[in-house]
């Protein structure tokens, strides 16, 4: 995904309030060997862009100066109450350094599981992102978690999530932890009806007959 950014020569609080009220978003790219440099960015184009999931999930391209830079965002530090930005953090990509960065679980096929399909079960999402380590040539944008083979009683792990090529979960010490537990929903079984009481059977098999009216 790719956006543009503008080198910024002032930096301050007072420069910084200056810049918004001109529909501008100040921010920072920092890591690698180079020396921090000061940005700033069109409000409404960074705006629409927070919105969409690749760009908090996989390596950008930033356009500065006429070049174009491999960064991926840290932070974002917004108003409030205000729909406003007040200041994003990018960092630069190193593309023979591993990364640590979240990436979000795309879930399917739970409708077609014998939990959800056959026992009116629920699909309970513990986890809705993972961190991973990888180079950033290797970063998905999202990982598929198929979920078609969930049963009544079960649980899906992480460990039973393929990774991505090249890709690896951090768990920071956590043992395989439970990504989707299946719930039962309370009074989902069908209760049969009770038969009618003038069709129940009589002794000897026939029917009890209703007695006649006078």
């Amino acid at each position: 995904m790719k956006f543009v950014a503008f080198e910024r020569a002032k930096q301050g609080t007072g420069a910084s309030r200056r810049l918004r009220n001109t529909g501008r978003t100040p921010g920072i790219v920092y890591g690698s060997t180079a020396e921090p440099t000061l940005i700033e960015l069109d409000h409404n184009a960074l705006w629409h862009a927070l919105k969409k999931e690749a760009f908090h999930a996989s390596v950008l391209d930033m356009e500065l100066a006429g070049q174009e830079h491999k960064v991926l965002l840290r932070d974002v530090q917004m108003h409030p109450y205000k729909q406003l930005i007040l200041h994003i953090d990018f960092q630069r990509v190193d593309a023979t350094t591993k990364l640590h960065m979240k990436v979000p679980l795309h879930f399917h096929g739970d409708d077609q599981s014998p939990a959800v399909k056959a026992d009116h079960c629920i699909a309970n999402h513990v986890l809705t992102e993972i961190e991973v380590l990888c180079l950033p040539t290797d970063l998905p944008e999202f990982i598929k978690v198929d979920l078609s083979g969930l049963k009544k009683g079960s649980s899906l792990h992480l460990n039973d999530i393929p990774m991505p090529k090249g890709v690896s979960a951090v768990t920071h010490g956590k043992n395989n932890p439970v990504v989707v537990s299946v719930v039962a929903v309370a009074g989902a079984a069908e209760v049969a009806p009770a038969p009618a009481a003038d069709a129940a059977p009589a002794k000897g098999g026939k029917a009890a007959k209703a007695p006649a009216k006078k």
